[in-house]
């Protein structure tokens, strides 16, 4: 009986070391390494396009790059463009003095969302146009890498799930090593 407790527990144990071992690489998201503007940057006049590069190659699907301006309102225009590792979408003229967030959300080689911010700063105003206001749906607020749920979320419960099974089958119910249960006592009678 100690014997199969002890295989149970290393069995355990050593499929936890696997599962950690295995979860770092695979929870590796994209990862921002350049925008342009870059990151906190001061400029003096509005770019034509703005783009945020990453680490490697982005799914074209379905990607969102917004600018939003210091007033609220959405200073990009049409939509945003995958080029291997780079999604960029069209400016044009911005309009207040200020700071401009670009919000993005993108989709990595590896299938997971990434999404975050950069802001950088218009230091004399242009002569653009706004577009509508921005909402909070369009994600012009938020952590500047939150990269999406962690594999590990994932691969915890899992191996709970799996040592649960295990120490059901080592140690299960139908096993009965004991004295005969009553109700086999009573149909013998």
């Amino acid at each position: 009986m100690i014997r199969r407790i002890v295989l149970a527990l290393a069995t355990v144990l050593a499929l936890g070391g696997i599962a950690i071992t295995v979860a770092g690489p695979a929870g590796a998201h994209s990862t921002v390494v350049s925008t342009d503007p870059a990151d906190g940057a001061q400029i003096t006049t509005g770019p034509a396009r703005v783009s945020v590069t990453f680490n490697e190659n982005l799914q074209p699907s379905f990607p969102s790059l917004t600018v939003v301006g210091p007033d609220g309102n959405l200073w990009s225009r049409g939509k945003p463009v995958v080029d291997g590792p780079t999604v960029s979408v069209e400016v044009g003229d911005l309009g207040p003095a200020g700071t401009y967030t670009m919000a993005y959300r993108v989709t990595s080689a590896d299938g997971h969302p990434v999404s975050g911010t950069r802001t950088f700063e218009l230091t004399a105003p242009g002569h653009g146009t706004p577009g509508p206001k921005a909402d909070a749906s369009n994600g012009s607020g938020g952590d500047k890498d939150s990269g999406g749920i962690p594999l590990w979320v994932f691969i915890v419960p899992a191996v709970l799930l799996f040592a649960g099974g295990l120490a059901f089958a080592l140690f299960g119910v139908g096993r009965n090593n004991g004295p005969a249960r009553r109700s086999d006592r009573d149909s013998k009678s």
